[in-house]
């Protein structure tokens, strides 16, 4: 017989046996459907989770470490242990170094990383909580320092007003939810206005005291007594005692609109605040009012003669934007060299495709087994045909039809059921990943006012897979009703009423 004969015949045997058909394709279609809706889900957190580092511009970016007091003061202590190299600090996420820096991160360090071919920019991070008074209200904020200019994403866009004017410029770069938090009806309303970070009385004497003393001209008393005590300049409210440094707003950050799963979260490595100001300031600031650990690790860092009495102990890290993610590699290759240690997301991205390699493999097993159970009803169906056509299977060997003919039509018979449960199940895994979608949005997302996300990602591959896959298991299926077709003795097949 020809392929078209067999193929025929096997869709004429399935046409007269068409519920018990229908139903044995029904479970291949809910495996088919189990499998590619999991797996596709699957795949969507992935894409999703890769969308959203592209648009935080994780990829740009990684973030370099230097040696700092705190580890300097450490003695005794494998470096290897994974403690946290500076305690003192506890902003934002626990990014680690892929090795122990062994040089000083300081700004001449940033200016020679700066030099490095692809390096776009370098910013140095260095923060600190404080207390600040704004429209009346005095709150506890994040404060980061920040370059003037400033390449970074997060300047971009504003609400209100524009970037610190000059690297010197007593002002401050504020966000959306400091504005909120202060009182203010609206961003606009916030320019101009001060801010101002609040010390104790006794800190705040001795910054004075020192810039007097530095400031001090002897021919007109240079603001000092006759007893070298700081003049006071009129009548103080008791509310301003505690004001160490009052800056300007001159800009209110706006966020970057981002649709489906790049919207909302800061964008790059460096670790967010409320108010920036700059670099220079920032660092004034922490030398002025420094932690108790930090006085510290200061003190027995320059005890021990790691950290020389003039020597700048720089920063803790610092973030370095490439002009491409191709040179990142190379970027760090020579960071190595330098002598710094480095983080990137990059470095994650083997462990995050192994666990969703986890995933989807236990997904897709857990579909499998909804197939397999379908196997078992394509088994079953091929021998009920046998036993009904036992008399017909025995004529057709009997006018000269193969053993491998009659095996053939069994496997075309169940080649069937598996290719139109295979393409129906794809079908109905792609309308499911579309229904979840749109109740997902009407439901979760969008009472939080959040755009649509696409959770599930229905590749060419993993439909064409799964319709395979059914079809192999389908034709597995029937291996042993064919063979046992093809066994059928035709002269007790005749006999067979």
């Amino acid at each position: 017989m020809s392929f078209y004969d067999i193929l025929r015949l096997a869709l004429r045997n399935l046409r007269e046996a068409r519920l018990r058909a229908t139903l044995t394709s029904m479970g291949v279609i809910v495996g088919v459907a189990v499998i590619v809706t999991m797996v596709s889900f699957g795949l969507g957190l992935q894409r999703n989770m890769l969308t959203r580092f592209r648009a935080l511009d994780l990829f740009n970016e990684m973030r370099v470490f230097g040696k700092n007091v705190f580890s300097m003061a450490v003695t005794g202590v494998d470096p290897k242990l994974g403690r946290d190299p500076n305690p003192g600090d506890r902003r934002g996420p626990a990014f680690r170094s892929d090795k122990a820096p062994t040089r000083i991160l300081d700004d001449a360090a940033l200016a020679e990383i700066a030099k490095i071919p692809g390096v776009a920019y370098v910013e140095p991070d260095i923060g600190f909580t404080a207390y600040v008074r704004c429209n009346g209200r005095v709150i506890p904020q994040s404060v980061n320092g920040a370059t003037v200019p400033n390449e970074s994403s997060r300047f971009k866009t504003f609400q209100a007003g524009q970037m610190i004017s000059r690297p010197d410029a007593d002002e401050a770069v504020v966000s959306d939810v400091l504005i909120e938090t202060c009182g203010f009806a609206a961003p606009a309303d916030a320019i101009g206005k001060t801010i101002e970070f609040l010390t104790t009385e006794k800190e705040k004497e001795e910054s004075q005291a020192a810039a007097t003393k530095k400031d001090a001209n002897p021919e007109d008393g240079g603001g000092v007594s006759f007893f070298g005590l700081p003049l006071e300049e009129g009548n103080n409210a008791p509310a301003n005692n505690v004001v160490g440094r009052t800056f300007r707003i001159a800009g209110v950050m706006g966020n970057e609109k981002r649709e489906g799963a790049a919207q909302g979260g800061p964008i790059g490595l460096m670790p967010s605040a409320q108010i920036y100001i700059p670099v220079a300031a920032a660092r004034e600031w922490v030398a002025k009012h420094r932690n108790p650990m930090g006085e510290v690790a200061l003190a027995l860092a320059r005890q021990s003669g790691q950290l020389g009495q003039s020597d700048s102990e720089g920063y803790f890290s610092a973030v370095v934007r490439v002009h491409d993610p191709v040179v990142l590699t190379d970027v760090r290759k020579r960071l190595t060299e330098l002598g710094f240690g480095s983080f990137s997301i990059v470095d994650q991205l083997d462990q995050i495709r192994t666990v969703f390699l986890i995933i989807d493999s236990v997904l897709g097993l857990l579909g499998g087994i909804s197939l397999l159970v379908a196997s078992f009803g394509i088994a079953n169906t091929m021998i009920m045909s046998i036993l009904e056509r036992t008399r017909e299977i025995g004529i057709m060997k009997a006018i000269g039809a193969e053993d491998r003919e009659i095996k053939l039509i069994f496997f075309f018979e169940a080649a069937v059921i598996g290719l139109t449960g295979g393409v129906i199940g794809s079908l109905a895994a792609w309308g499911i990943d579309g229904l979840a979608n749109r109740l997902a949005y009407r439901f979760i997302l969008k009472p939080q006012n959040a755009s649509f996300v696409d959770f599930f990602s229905l590749p060419p591959y993993l439909w064409m897979g799964a319709i395979t896959f059914a079809l192999v298991v389908s034709i597995l299926a029937a291996l042993y009703p064919a063979a046992r077709a093809a066994r059928i003795d035709p002269v007790r097949a005749l006999r067979h009423d």
